[in-house]
């Protein structure tokens, strides 16, 4: 089986200064946290931090999270309708949800980190739907030539 990705699918959160004390040290926390999570195979919070993602399916997944000017998370899509999913998500506010307990989670903040803005530029999306597109139609021009024989 063969898979395609757009790899570069960047969408950026900004912290609400009100949900924390202090956003630079908030990122900060949830950036190192990510870092120390991603190669940690303890149980519970493997189990827990699926249980957050789960929303997002399991063609899609979270791959990095840096600092920016705000924090940037980077997401993998495996497929058309992954892509198409993630962006439903994020209209429909469901990311913006997932992202917020994933910074809660990631900076064992109580109450719950808030996020003031969950960006996700309509050029990267389209950008990233002309990819697949692209090669969903190589794939249909690779199958009639193979009939054709």
């Amino acid at each position: 089986m063969c898979f395609a990705a757009c790899s570069d699918i960047a969408v950026n959160a900004e912290v609400d200064p009100s949900s924390v004390d202090d956003v630079v040290h908030t990122e900060d926390v949830i950036v190192s946290q990510w870092k120390e999570f991603s190669a940690d195979e303890r149980r519970q919070m493997r189990e827990q931090f699926d249980e957050i993602l789960r929303p997002l399916g399991c063609e899609t997944s979270l791959i990095v999270i840096r600092r920016a000017n705000s924090l940037a998370l980077y997401f993998l899509c495996m497929t058309l309708l992954a892509l198409q999913s993630l962006r439903d998500q994020w209209s429909n506010g469901q990311l913006t949800d997932i992202v917020q307990s994933l910074f809660t989670f990631l900076s064992r903040a109580t109450p719950q980190v808030r996020v003031k803005r969950l960006s996700w530029p309509l050029t990267d999306y389209e950008r990233c739907l002309e990819f697949f597109q692209s090669l969903q139609g190589k794939q249909r021009t690779n199958r009639q030539l193979l009939t054709q024989h």
